[in-house]
């Protein structure tokens, strides 16, 4: 029988932190040369707006951004009325084994009408681009051009969202500041030098396309509208204004510049705003920048850093001492043979800070590139891809103690059903909704323009998974009750569209694929991609299913959908093993076109699902190993992000960890400007290659999930650490069910835990293996078949030591 113990202790009580007081580290990034490529510029945003400074003596160039500039519109050609004319034969020729004549159908039928994502190039399209806002360039003046520089530091402060250049010109010190407020909602920058009268230059907007720049008195303004994909008057508007406060010197305007010349101090401020969320954004720029202008940097500032860190400051990660005398690209470059245990750190601690730059409660979701792009066609339409990526991106959003941050994500969940329902009707002829792999702020949920990616149809499903996940870690039921109709509509997509597969009467989804993956049939040399039932289709179905019928039980809902979904979930598809022991990503066991291919999709039951665990399935997990093994530990950034999760879940921190160096692999070498391949940019942007956001995303959760776990029922601590990090501690970590903990280990082995609860409810540790004595709240207890099962008021706390 299993020992619960109850923590009667008020939460007043004084305890000690289990915690130690050694700080976290240098939390900077710093370079010693001004940026000589975007990947190397450093990113600012307060979740809607941004811009990335390159730091430059002479000239400098700030990217801007803005969250909302998309091109495009709603697009009702997307819905092909015809294509559900073919989908009968498409089944018939899977249900025969004819995948490539059933491939060739779709090939040419079963397709998003119109030009769907126009193959990556939908700027102009009404499927749309997410688009950088513009150009911020000033040119600088000085009193001795010819003057040497010295000194120079660039750096990114990620404890207070704050950017800073700083050099000697001559004998002149100067040091400019950038932040996106967090408060005042503006662009700020400020520029100012140990001699007055020494501030001269001159800024000017710009954007490649669709701008018009002019001054209105003392302000700059850029402003347009972006291609609604028609061209027509539909597109998104934007306005971008921009004021010099300056002491001492003369400000100048021209027609499309400010000119600043012998100031002592100046501050540039940036306000703008798009139509796409905001009907009255003209006044709001307008306000937003009065405000501004008639404050002061310091108290703009500091408020600014207040309001940021009482997001950031939530989590803390000490891994071990850190190197002070390298660049932070001299440290990405040594990481590769000198480990530096507080360089992993930053790093995760730098995917929460563009998490919470990049996005914010009451805005779009992060896309492919977060909040930042540098082009007005960005790669692949900074879209939002659902067979993965945008899933990635908030993986690390409940464990790393922002959930309120996964908002945007769930508000654009939800906002997908309606169109969702249609593409179900229209391609499928079922009930509930479907969204495909691609989505846009349009509401885009039809099928891709070619089937070999565009079929997958179960990225609705992933997105439930986030769904649910938010729930999981805050069992807000409110929240549960809101989101019951979005889960249950999507499982009743697949109640109605999935057929039997002969072999085994399965119920499978067809047609589909395993995201962007081919296979031989036997004896053909010719690549397919169309199939029926893939194993991730399988388990996103199971974990969808499995998930309604919790809630239902949670919400006390018995109906007849969860009667029939309860009476599906053992016709599914089960996971099978291949003779040569790795997973079969397939309902048959064909050869893949690429063993090595990036998406590793057949095991999104070990990660982020929680399906496969060594504890529990220990085959299975053997399997999952395997399949690693075969696929290797390179690829995209994100891929190796990806994979630095699934070897945490195997509880294997060594191989985790060789993986995240992997991911840390310096794209650019030292003195260079060309990128190789997948890896990590001089400003820890991750290398696709080009810059997706999401392997960021993907390498702070791994870290995370290395540190503590929780989707196995129970809380482990440390269940896939490193050798190499065998000293250290957090703070702030999250886990299911409810509860935040702090946690401190020496030689590779946790003494203390610190558990806090944030909701009222019982919480299940797995005391650690090596522990001979424990204490709780400082009272020895005893573990029972190796764990310890404690209840938690709100807002109480369990302190543990482990001997």
């Amino acid at each position: 029988m299993r020992i619960k113990i109850l923590s009667l202790l008020s939460v007043t009580l004084l305890l000690l932190s289990c915690t130690t007081e050694s700080p976290q580290g240098d939390l900077f990034l710093r370079y010693d040369a001004p940026a000589s490529v975007w990947e190397a510029t450093l990113p600012l945003g307060n979740g809607r707006i941004g811009m990335m400074p390159d730091g430059g003596v002479e000239k400098e160039n700030i990217v801007l951004n803005d969250i909302t500039m998309w091109s495009g519109s709603e697009d009702p050609d997307a819905l092909n009325p015809d294509a559900i004319k073919y989908l009968p034969a498409i089944q018939d020729l899977l249900l025969a084994g004819k995948n490539l004549d059933a491939q060739e159908l779709m090939y040419k039928y079963f397709r998003c009408g119109g030009r769907g994502s126009a193959f990556g190039n939908g700027k102009d399209a009404p499927y749309g681009s997410f688009q950088m806002l513009g150009n911020l360039d000033i040119t600088y003046s000085y009193a001795d051009e010819s003057a040497t520089v010295s000194n120079y530091e660039r750096t990114l402060s990620l404890d207070d969202a704050i950017a800073q250049t700083s050099f000697t010109h001559g004998d002149t010190h100067y040091t400019r500041e950038y932040f996106a407020s967090f408060t005042d909602d503006v662009l700020v920058i400020q520029l100012t030098a140990n001699k007055k009268g020494a501030i001269s230059f001159n800024a000017a907007l710009s954007r490649p396309e669709r701008a018009t720049i002019s001054t209105d008195g003392n302000t700059l303004v850029m402003q347009g509208q972006l291609n609604d994909g028609y061209d027509g008057d539909k597109g998104v508007s934007y306005i971008t204004k921009m004021q010099i406060i300056n002491k001492g010197g003369e400000l100048t305007t021209s027609d499309d510049a400010l000119q600043l010349n012998n100031a002592n101090e100046a501050m540039i401020i940036v306000s703008t705003s798009s139509d796409m969320l905001n009907k009255s954004h003209t006044v709001t720029v307008d306000q937003l920048l009065a405000q501004a202008t008639s404050s002061s940097f310091s108290k703009m500032k500091s408020a600014h850093r207040a309001k940021y860190q009482e997001k950031f400051n939530r989590v803390e990660l000490n891994l071990g001492n850190q190197d002070n005398n390298s660049t932070t690209h001299e440290r990405l470059v040594q990481f590769q043979d000198n480990d530096d245990p507080a360089f992993a750190a930053l790093y995760f601690q730098y995917g929460r800070y563009l998490m919470i730059s990049g996005t914010n409660e009451n805005t779009l979701p992060l896309n492919l590139q977060g909040l930042w792009a540098n082009q007005v066609q960005t790669p692949w339409n900074g879209d939002y891809h659902l067979n993965i990526n945008v899933q990635m991106n908030y993986w690390p959003v409940e464990v790393c103690n922002l959930s309120e941050l996964h908002t945007p994500l769930i508000e654009f969940t939800k906002g997908l059903v309606e169109s969702g329902e249609a593409t179900a009707q229209t391609f499928y002829g079922a009930d509930g909704w479907v969204a495909h792999m691609m989505s846009n702020p349009w509401n885009y949920t039809a099928p891709g323009e070619h089937a070999s990616w565009g079929a997958t149809n179960t990225g609705g499903a992933w997105l439930c998974q986030h769904l649910w996940e938010h729930y999981a870690f805050t069992q807000d039921k409110a929240y549960l009750e809101s989101i019951y109709s979005t889960l249950t509509g999507a499982a009743k997509f697949f109640l109605s569209s999935m057929i039997r597969e002969p072999k085994n009467d399965w119920l499978v989804t067809a047609p589909s694929s395993s995201p962007e993956n081919a296979f031989y049939l036997p004896g053909d040399n010719r690549a397919a991609f169309v199939c029926m039932g893939p194993t991730m289709d399988a388990q996103l179905v199971h974990e969808l299913f499995s998930n309604v019928l919790t809630a239902a039980d949670i919400l006390g809902i018995e109906d007849d959908l969860t009667r029939d979904i309860a009476a599906a979930l053992p016709q599914l598809p089960p996971m099978q093993i291949s003779p040569e022991g790795y997973l079969q990503e397939w309902l048959e066991d064909y050869k893949e076109a690429e063993p090595q291919h990036r998406h590793v999709s057949h095991l999104y039951r070990l990660y982020p699902s929680n399906q496969i665990s060594p504890n529990t399935t220990p085959e299975l997990a053997d399997a999952a190993r395997e399949t690693l093994n075969r696929r290797g530990g390179a690829g995209t950034g994100w891929s190796r992000g990806w994979k630095v999760n699934f070897w945490a879940r195997l509880h294997d921190g060594n191989r985790s960890y060789k993986l995240l160096k992997s991911l840390l692999h310096p794209t650019i070498k030292l003195g260079e400007t060309a990128s190789h391949g997948g890896g990590t940019y001089p400003n820890l942007f991750c290398a696709h290659p080009p810059f997706q956001i999401d392997g960021n995303f993907g390498g702070t959760a791994g870290i995370a999930e290395m540190l503590i776990q929780s989707h196995d029922g129970y809380i482990e601590l440390l269940p896939a650490l490193p050798d190499l990090w065998s000293e250290g501690n957090f703070k702030g970590l999250r886990v299911r069910n409810g509860a935040e903990a702090d946690a401190t280990w020496s030689n590779n082995q946790l003494t203390a835990l610190r558990l806090k609860a944030e909701v009222s409810n019982t919480f299940k540790l797995k005391a650690p293996a090596h522990a001979t004595e424990i204490t709780l709240n400082g009272k020895a207890v005893e573990a029972t078949d190796g764990f310890i099962e404690l209840e938690l008021s709100k807002g109480e706390t369990a302190q543990f030591k482990f001997n």
